[in-house]
C-alpha cells in the first residue's frame, strides 16, 4: 500500500502558552468537553493560547461512527443536567466574544440532544447576553422539528458539515448522508439564519468532485464554507490519499468566493470552527 509522507507544511505545534492553561483548567472545573481535544484539532494552541475554544455538549461519547473521526463511540452517559450552566459560566470567566458549541451525535435520545442544545444557548445568552455564538449541529438524522429547536433560539450562524463528497460519503461517515446534509443546510437558510458547511480534502475526490459540492452547497442557500486537509487520526481511520498543497487551497478558496461564497477559510490546517468569528453576524 503506498502510504503517504505528511509534508512539511503539515508539522504541528500541539504545544501552547498564554491562556492555554487558563482554558483547560476552566474546562476542567466546569466538567465540560471540547472538541479540540477530542478531535485532535490541529489549531489547538493557537486557539486555546488566545482563549477561544470550541465547547462540545454532550458528552464526549458519539453514537456514530464515522470513519475520519476521532471522537470516541459508543454507549453515551445521560446528559448532564448542569452543563448548560457550566458552559455559560466558562464562558464568562474566559471572557469570550465569540463561542462555538458542538455536540457528539445522540441517536440514543429521542430528541436526538436538540432540547439540550437550546438549553445550553439560552443559558449562554442569558449569562453573557453580548456574546455572538456559532453552532456546529448534527444532521438531528434530518427532523426539521428538532432542528428548529435549535434554530429558535437564534444563534448568530449555524453550521453543518457535509464533510466529503457525495461519492466518498458512505465510505467516510457511517450514518449520514449527503443529500440529509443538503436538506438540512437548506432548512437553516430558509429560517433567515446564516448557513455554514465544511469539507474535509485528500480523502480521493477529484477537483471536478469538489466544485460540485461548493455548487451544491450555494444552492441550499449556505454562504460560509471551511476547506482543510483531512489528517488519519490512528492506523484504524481512513489512510490520507492525497495531502493538497497550500497553493491548491488558496486557489480552492478564490474559486469559492468566485461562485458566490461570502466567507471561506481555505487550508491544510483549517477545520470547521477557525477563525470562526470573521463570518459571525
Amino acid at each position: 500500500m503506498n502510504i503517504q509522507q505528511k509534508p512539511d507544511w503539515l508539522k504541528i505545534d500541539f504545544k501552547s502558552a498564554g491562556n492555554y492553561s487558563v482554558v483547560s483548567k476552566t474546562l476542567k472545573n466546569n466538567n465540560l468537553h471540547t472538541i479540540c481535544v477530542s478531535g485532535r484539532c490541529p489549531n489547538l494552541a493557537e486557539c486555546w493560547s488566545r482563549g477561544t475554544a470550541t465547547f462540545m455538549i454532550l458528552g464526549e461519547v458519539c453514537t456514530r461512527s464515522c470513519k475520519f473521526c476521532n471522537t470516541l463511540t459508543g454507549k453515551p452517559l445521560a446528559a448532564n443536567p448542569d452543563e448548560p450552566n457550566n458552559v455559560a459560566n466558562a464562558v464568562k470567566t474566559m471572557n469570550l466574544r465569540n463561542v462555538v458549541l458542538t455536540s457528539v451525535s445522540r441517536d440514543d435520545l429521542q430528541d436526538g440532544g436538540a432540547e439540550h442544545w437550546a438549553k445550553c444557548i439560552l443559558s449562554i445568552k442569558n449569562q453573557n447576553p453580548e456574546v455572538k455564538i456559532e453552532t456546529l449541529i448534527p444532521d438531528f438524522r434530518g427532523d426539521k422539528s428538532l432542528i428548529n429547536k435549535v434554530i429558535d433560539t437564534k444563534p448568530n450562524i449555524i453550521s453543518h458539515n457535509i464533510e466529503t463528497v457525495k461519492r466518498l460519503t458512505p465510505a467516510v461517515r457511517s450514518a449520514a448522508s449527503f443529500e440529509t446534509s443538503l436538506a438540512v443546510l437548506q432548512h437553516i437558510y430558509s429560517k433567515n439564519i446564516r448557513a455554514k458547511s465544511g469539507l474535509m480534502l485528500g480523502l480521493g475526490e477529484t477537483e471536478t468532485e469538489i466544485f460540485e459540492t461548493m455548487d451544491k452547497l450555494l444552492a441550499t442557500g449556505c454562504e460560509v464554507l471551511t476547506l482543510g486537509q483531512y489528517l488519519q487520526p490512528t492506523k484504524k481511520h481512513l489512510s490520507v490519499v492525497a495531502y493538497i498543497h497550500p497553493d491548491k487551497f488558496a486557489e480552492y478558496k478564490q474559486v469559492a468566493l468566485q461562485k458566490g461564497f461570502r466567507f471561506v477559510e481555505s487550508g491544510a490546517l483549517v477545520r470547521s470552527s477557525y477563525h470562526a468569528e470573521n463570518c459571525m453576524i
